[in-house]
């Protein structure tokens, strides 16, 4: 079954326009959902709206939007004044400059929609998707819509395009924030990481290879209490913090490693 768009854009650099479809990269309800029920019943509750200062329950009918300028004070604004502040949604997404992909780390990474092309776009769609490829660029472009301003990131993804929604840099913390240890790491200690790190080392991302356990865990579960069943979960063991001889743990690791190592190799030999 063919993905339905949930939006229509323009790509825009220069004098090239391109009409696109843009489609959700993900699968909506993947997360196991539990709703909070009333015991003596079986019924779910419900959330109410309560006013404190009253001691009572409103209706939506009775709510406006406030901004809270100080402790417990608000300045009150009117949907016109909302709307207003809103900026227009363009649908078009204005490429300012092409940069390395590399340049921009994951950490301003938010959501990530697919592009598609739209009617008359499938030359240029390509055409862009083949060019950023070839020179190892993305797009950094301007999207208006839903009333914000967003930063994207158009980048080649497969045979097409993805566009990569980012945050702002204003939005992020500082790292500067978490305490940096004063520590200095030797050769040798170096030395041991580093094969450690090469006997585990793949230069290939393969998602598949990686599920999502407790979520599968729960729904076996779930399915033995509708079939009334009772069922048991082994308590997983949280690792203990421990002061470490980082030497020796780096030795017994290679160790471990060399172990499975050799008993692949045996297991492979006797087959």
């Amino acid at each position: 079954m063919a993905a339905r768009p949930i939006a229509t854009g323009t790509i825009s650099f220069g004098l090239v326009a391109i009409p696109v479809q843009m489609f959700s990269s993900t699968e909506s309800g993947s997360r196991v959902q539990f709703n909070s029920i009333h015991e003596s019943c079986g019924t779910r509750v419900r959330q109410r709206l309560y006013c404190p200062t009253h001691d009572a329950l409103v209706s939506r009918e009775e709510l406006v939007k406030g901004y809270e300028f100080a402790k417990d004070q608000y300045v009150i604004f009117e949907p016109d004044e909302l709307k207003a502040m809103e900026l227009s949604a363009t649908h078009s997404i204005d490429i300012k400059e092409f940069v390395p992909v590399s340049a921009v780390d994951p950490i301003y990474f938010e959501k990530a929609y697919y592009l598609g092309p739209a009617t008359g776009g499938d030359k240029p769609y390509v055409l862009l998707a083949e060019v950023m490829k070839k020179t190892g660029r993305a797009a950094l472009a301007k999207y208006a819509a839903r009333g914000k301003d967003y930063l994207v990131l158009l980048r080649p993804y497969e045979d097409g395009l993805i566009m990569q929604q980012l945050r702002y840099d204003t939005e992020l913390r500082a790292f500067e924030e978490v305490v940096a240890p004063d520590v200095v790491v030797n050769d040798t200690e170096m030395a041991l990481a580093t094969q450690i790190v090469d006997q585990i080392s793949s230069d290939l991302f393969t998602p598949e290879l990686y599920t999502d356990s407790v979520t599968s865990q729960v729904l076996t579960a779930i399915e033995q209490k509708v079939e009334g069943h009772e069922f048991t979960l082994s308590p997983s063991d949280e690792p203990r913090a421990q002061v470490i001889d980082l030497m020796e743990a780096l030795k017994a690791s290679l160790g471990q490693d060399d172990d499975a190592q050799g008993e692949q190799t045996a297991a492979s030999a006797g087959a």
